[in-house]
């Protein structure tokens, strides 16, 4: 009967050890990809920032720059 306790004992910590480890990859992939995420987002919001500011410093330089060609003409 001993033998049979210490297998059974042997079998449900090894199933508990399987079970925490693989919580906690899974909890490491969701972080890992939650944080990926953000870091894509984020730079996908710098990317978006950097056009519209080199959009609107186009526009200042093509204003600033016509009127006089059109002072000369």
């Amino acid at each position: 009967m001993s033998i049979v306790v210490v297998v059974v004992v042997v079998v449900v910590v090894v199933v508990v050890v399987v079970v925490v480890v693989v919580v906690v990859l899974v909890v490491v992939v969701v972080v890992v990809v939650v944080i990926v995420t953000v870091v894509v987002a984020v730079a996908v919001v710098v990317a978006e920032l950097v056009v519209v500011a080199v959009v609107i410093e186009i526009c200042q330089i093509q204003q600033t720059t016509e009127p006089a060609v059109q002072d000369v003409r």
